[in-house]
């Protein structure tokens, strides 16, 4: 969802020449497939399209082509830590778009109102990023950043 999300700010905001927005995972669990229905709905309900979206494992390309990583909990903070080069800028998205260094929560196991609180989060927290980025994008010489 947190691709989606920042995608359509992005656009709405008319930065979509300023940002190369990508997610994947640490594991290869779904490859290929789209996401949760479930979240589907939910991102759509809010007039978002994330049905195209199909999920991918990280690849070590991901840690040169993109200046900013971010990742929804520590777990996956850890294992991108693992494999990433020295110097990647891999954060926690609780920390870095949130400010209160949360784990987002997987709402897999739940009912629809994890998602919908996820989905608040990842608004919040896209909404303040693209904030932060949008004005260091608009400063900078052009190069692109990820949300992950």
């Amino acid at each position: 969802m947190a691709e989606g999300i920042f995608g359509h700010l992005v656009t709405q905001a008319g930065l979509t020449d300023h940002f190369t927005i990508d997610s994947a995972g640490t594991g290869g669990w779904h490859e290929g497939d789209q996401p949760d229905q479930r979240s589907i709905a939910t991102a759509k309900s809010h007039g978002i399209d994330i049905s195209g979206q199909h999920a991918r494992r990280i690849q070590p390309k991901d840690f040169m082509d993109f200046d900013l990583i971010l990742a929804m909990d520590r777990d996956n903070v850890a294992a991108l830590e693992k494999i990433a080069p020295p110097g990647t800028d891999i954060r926690l998205f609780g920390d870095a778009a949130l400010g209160t260094g949360e784990d987002i929560p997987d709402p897999y196991y739940g009912g629809p109102g994890g998602f919908e609180l996820v989905y608040t989060r990842l608004l919040t927290g896209c909404s303040s990023l693209l904030e932060t980025l949008g004005v260091e994008r608009a400063s900078c010489s052009g190069n692109t950043s990820s949300v992950r």
